[in-house]
């Protein structure tokens, strides 16, 4: 496909959904989008490792002894240097700040493990099963400054199972996760391409 969207995923440990994100598109080249840039704020992620071996650039800085506007501030350059036109957080384990979600407005999304708006923030697994859920699951949103509380674009329904506990619904959330949001991302790109070119032409 022409024209791709170039995408940077944010993470900060495994980077599982990244390499998600990355297989899917080399499966099948047509995808709308190019995973352009990994970046993280932990210098060691694990998910570096891999993104070098898949060929991905990265970028890495701790955030550690720097407020978050000033840390967000060096990602955004690091982001605007790689052309970067869309982001993915993919186990990305820092909040946003406020000025960083407005600079890219629309062009953040964000893989959650629960049926948003159901189990905002963490322990969503062991919540739902405590709830006594038939479902537990995950949701692909846009993010915004207020905290899993943008629009959702798709979600995957996860059965919980009697015997579950919150490591091995984990388990199989996740799996959900890596088939939803790669398809979520695509569908999500070409959207975007389609308005860029729709306002060439206004």
């Amino acid at each position: 496909m022409a024209d791709r969207v170039r995408v940077a995923v944010l993470i900060s440990g495994r980077g599982t959904n990244m390499v998600a994100i990355a297989e899917h598109k080399r499966r099948d080249p047509d995808r709308a989008y190019d995973v352009a840039l990994v970046a993280s704020n932990v210098p060691d992620a694990r998910g570096l490792v891999v993104a070098r071996r898949l060929g991905i650039p990265i970028w890495a800085q701790s955030h550690k002894g720097l407020e978050r506007r000033e840390f967000d501030m060096r990602l955004d350059a690091a982001l605007r240097e790689h052309r970067i036109e869309a982001i993915a957080l993919a186990g990305y384990m820092r909040l946003l700040s406020e000025e960083f979600v407005a600079g890219w407005e629309g062009r953040i999304l964000n893989v959650h493990p629960s049926l948003l708006p159901l189990y905002k923030g963490l322990d969503t697994h062991k919540r739902a099963i405590m709830a006594g859920d038939e479902f537990a699951g995950c949701s692909v949103h846009i993010v915004t400054s207020d905290l899993d509380a943008g629009p959702v674009l798709a979600q995957t329904q996860v059965r919980i199972r009697p015997r579950d506990d919150a490591e091995s619904l984990a388990t199989r959330v996740l799996e959900a996760e890596h088939e939803l949001y790669p398809l979520t991302l695509d569908a999500f790109c070409r959207t975007i391409r389609q308005e860029d070119q729709e306002s060439l032409q206004t």
